[in-house]
C-alpha cells in the first residue's frame, strides 16, 4: 500500500476512478452493487467529525466495476494519471437478446448481429454490453445506458443480473434469494414485480459488473 495514503486522496482517487468511467461518485457506487449514496461527500466525514474511510469490500467492488487493478487504483491515490486500459466488446440491444442466436446455452456471446463499442478493460474475455430499451431498468438505469455483463463474474445476493428463460424472456433484475427451489428476482423499476422462478425455468443468469451513465 502505498505511503502516500491518506483519507482524503483515498476519495479523492475514487472519484477520479469514477470520472474516468464517465460515473459520478453515485453512479459508481450503483455499478458496483452499492448503495447510491455511499460514496456521498457527506458520508465520508462521521456526524463526531471522524474521517470515515471506504470498506476493503467497497474498493474490491469499485475495483471489479471498472475493471481497474490496484497498480491503476494507487496511481490515482499517489496522484498519478492511471489510464484505463480499452478494448472492444459486443453490444446488442436488450430488446434483441431475447431472440435466438445470439447467446449459447450457457450465456456466453455467439453468433451475429452484435456491434461493438469501447469499454475499460474487464477480466473477461466473453464479457458483452447490452443497451437498455424501456423503462423496466428505471430509476437505476435509463432508455439508452449500456451495462456490461460479465458471464464469468460470480454472482452473489443483492448483485444486479440479466437473465434469460427457458422461454426466451431476457430481464434485468436483482438477485433477491436463491435457494434450492426458487431464485427470487426483484425489480429495478417498483412498477414492476418481482419474479420468482424455478431453477429449471432459467437458462443462464450473468451479473452486471459495469454500466455507462
Amino acid at each position: 500500500m502505498p505511503q502516500s495514503l491518506s483519507h482524503g486522496r483515498l476519495w479523492a482517487a475514487i472519484d477520479q476512478l469514477a470520472r474516468h468511467h464517465g460515473l459520478s461518485a453515485s453512479g459508481l457506487a450503483k455499478a458496483a452493487g452499492l448503495d447510491p449514496t455511499a460514496f456521498n461527500k457527506s458520508k465520508r466525514i462521521t456526524a463526531q467529525g471522524r474521517p470515515r474511510w471506504p470498506s476493503t469490500e467497497s474498493l474490491s467492488r469499485i475495483l471489479d466495476a471498472t475493471g481497474a487493478n490496484l497498480d491503476e487504483f494507487f496511481a490515482l491515490v499517489e496522484g498519478r494519471e492511471a489510464t484505463p486500459r480499452q478494448r472492444r466488446v459486443p453490444l446488442i440491444g436488450l430488446a434483441q437478446a431475447g431472440a435466438g442466436g445470439h447467446f449459447d446455452d450457457a450465456g456466453f456471446p455467439a453468433g451475429s448481429g452484435w456491434d461493438e463499442v469501447s469499454f475499460p478493460d474487464i477480466n473477461d474475455e466473453n464479457a458483452y454490453a447490452l443497451e437498455v430499451t424501456g423503462d423496466s431498468m428505471m430509476p437505476v438505469y435509463r432508455e439508452g445506458d449500456v451495462v456490461v455483463v460479465s458471464p464469468a463474474a460470480s454472482i452473489r445476493r443483492g448483485d444486479r443480473v440479466v437473465v434469460k428463460t427457458v422461454a426466451g424472456e431476457v430481464m434485468a433484475k436483482v438477485l433477491a434469494r436463491r435457494t434450492a427451489r426458487s431464485i427470487e428476482l426483484a425489480s429495478l423499476n417498483p412498477a414492476y414485480e418481482t419474479r420468482i422462478l424455478r431453477p429449471e425455468d432459467i437458462l443462464w443468469m450473468a451479473r452486471i459488473i459495469w454500466a455507462s451513465q
